[in-house]
């Protein structure tokens, strides 16, 4: 089940955090439940995707996302992520999660978030972000102005390396 008391805890928790430029960091602090747990007895790599949104909500409220989103009646998907593992994450771990909007192309907003447990990084999660409207997904450019923000840095290479690997990939998978 999706963790809406958690997700409003977090939006309650930051409420009155400042807001934040479009490049900025979010940090928030979240801890691995029996729930989150798979067979293994270890963070459920769904559940890091879910427990990633927790970081994702306030962040972008913070950079007035949300409030445009909500101004222009738009929605927000996501439409592609990437995800690297590295260490374990047990249950009661502590866990700093750092979310960032790192860049944007002509259709999408890429949000880089990683998950730190005791200054190592466990984690790390770069999604691909679609805003949508009545007529599909909306440009960033037009998402950016009604914003009132300025233009994200330029993409990073090692995400554009992803997106190349992206457009090669058939579409839809062959059965």
């Amino acid at each position: 089940m999706y963790p809406f008391i958690r997700l409003f805890k977090e939006m309650i928790i930051h409420r009155n955090a400042p807001a934040m430029p479009l490049d900025g960091t979010h940090v928030s602090h979240h801890i691995c439940w029996p729930w989150d747990l798979d067979l293994w007895n270890e963070l459920n790599n769904g559940r890091t995707l879910t427990l990633y949104d927790l970081g994702r909500m306030p962040a972008a409220r913070r950079v007035g996302l949300l409030k445009t989103l909500m101004q222009q009646k738009w929605g927000m998907t996501m439409a592609g992520v990437t995800v690297r593992y590295r260490r374990r994450v047990r249950m009661f771990d502590r866990l700093e999660m750092r979310t960032r909007f790192v860049g944007a192309d002509k259709r999408f907003i890429y949000i880089d978030q990683t998950m730190w447990k005791k200054g190592e990084c466990s984690s790390q999660a770069v999604y691909r972000v679609a805003v949508t409207g009545p007529d599909g997904i909306v440009p960033t450019e037009k998402l950016i102005e009604a914003m009132g923000a300025e233009k994200l840095p330029d993409l990073p290479g090692w995400i554009q390396t992803w997106i190349e690997a992206e457009a090669q990939r058939p579409w839809p998978p062959a059965r």
